[in-house]
């Protein structure tokens, strides 16, 4: 009889210290997506818990299974509870189950919050970076939301290279935006940060934009907001109108999983009833299928897949193990006798 695999519970503390190398997690990333487009991977839709008495809510469940040099299957469980914010909590929590390949036993549970964060930012770096492979790279960024992604965000595309002249920020909340200047200062960056007033401001001022907001509706009506053609990474999906969609180059990590529960891109394919305005996938940019020009504003929508959860959590375990950083649970499985 095989054996059980042994279980063990990861907290924060440790998943932060074991995810100290931004290039490394990027370069991680990059192996997941590929993996991914040469369908070694499961990566099912995530299905939506919603609550009728609290609507802006939700947990969501997503189930993969990535292959390749990887080996792994899992489930992330992520709520967002917009109101968390409000009394100092963030608005998203999330615990990561991995399970063992071959016999389908879970072997970890590990704190996710983090994990989720640095998934989604080294995608938006990779994202960033590879849009503007053999192009100059923006100098001014603007940050729509000033929550933990964007600032998961900020710190991966800083410790991958790129350098900005001026950092903008927009919250609906100034409150919000001043405490992340503040945050952005204390981290020694040299850059000029500034809180601006509008949304127009904040776009027209910027060659790359990142919205990390928890939007439920398109905001961002004008396209000609995008005259200047900027770099958007569209990281909460519900920021920018139809109308901007379609007046863009898209490129999104998972075509099916992006165009749907009424992401921009989704309302873009009601709009018109087609899918021609995607313009292709991270994958097919990666592998030199894609090469987006500098004609029209360039959008990067990702949904946000499973198996790059699966990725960096198997990659914490296994560092985590081998720093000496994690112990098993004892007698986590108990009746493993088929017949007593």
């Amino acid at each position: 009889m095989s054996s059980a695999p042994q279980f063990s519970v990861i907290g924060g503390d440790v998943v932060n210290e074991v995810l100290d190398d931004p290039q490394a997690i990027v370069d991680l990333v990059r192996r997941a997506y590929v993996a991914h487009g040469e369908q070694q991977s499961v990566n099912p839709p995530s299905y939506f818990l919603r609550f009728p008495d609290r609507p802006d809510s939700r947990i969501i469940a997503l189930p993969a299974s990535l292959g390749g040099d990887f080996g792994v299957d899992g489930i992330k469980w992520i709520s967002s509870f917009p109101g968390n914010i409000t009394t100092g909590l963030p608005r998203a929590s999330a615990v990561l189950i991995l399970n063992d390949h071959e016999t389908g036993y879970p072997f970890a549970c590990l704190e996710s919050s983090i994990i989720s964060a640095t998934r989604t930012a080294a995608s938006a770096a990779l994202a960033a970076a590879e849009l503007h492979a053999g192009r100059t790279r923006p100098r001014t960024v603007t940050f729509f939301g000033t929550g933990l992604i964007a600032r998961y965000i900020e710190k991966y595309l800083n410790g991958t290279g790129f350098e900005f002249d001026r950092i903008s920020i927009f919250d609906t909340d100034e409150r919000y935006a001043e405490g992340f200047r503040s945050y952005l200062a204390g981290q020694g960056r040299t850059a000029e940060i500034a809180v601006v007033p509008t949304a127009e401001e904040a776009i027209r001022s910027s060659d790359l934009v990142v919205f990390a907001t928890t939007a439920g509706t398109p905001h961002v009506q004008e396209l000609s907001w995008f005259a200047h053609n900027p770099t958007v990474l569209h990281i909460s999906l519900r920021d920018l109108s139809p109308e901007i969609i379609l007046g863009s180059t898209n490129i999104v990590d998972d075509v099916e999983h992006c165009l749907k529960a009424d992401t921009s891109p989704h309302l873009a394919e009601q709009r018109t009833g087609n899918r021609e305005f995607i313009d292709g996938t991270l994958y097919d940019v990666l592998t030199g299928k894609v090469r987006p020009g500098t004609d029209r504003p360039l959008v990067f929508s990702p949904f946000g897949l499973g198996v790059l959860d699966l990725a960096v959590g198997s990659t914490v375990y296994r560092e985590a193990r081998q720093r000496g950083l994690v112990a098993p649970v004892e007698n986590f499985f108990h009746d493993l006798a088929r017949h007593a």
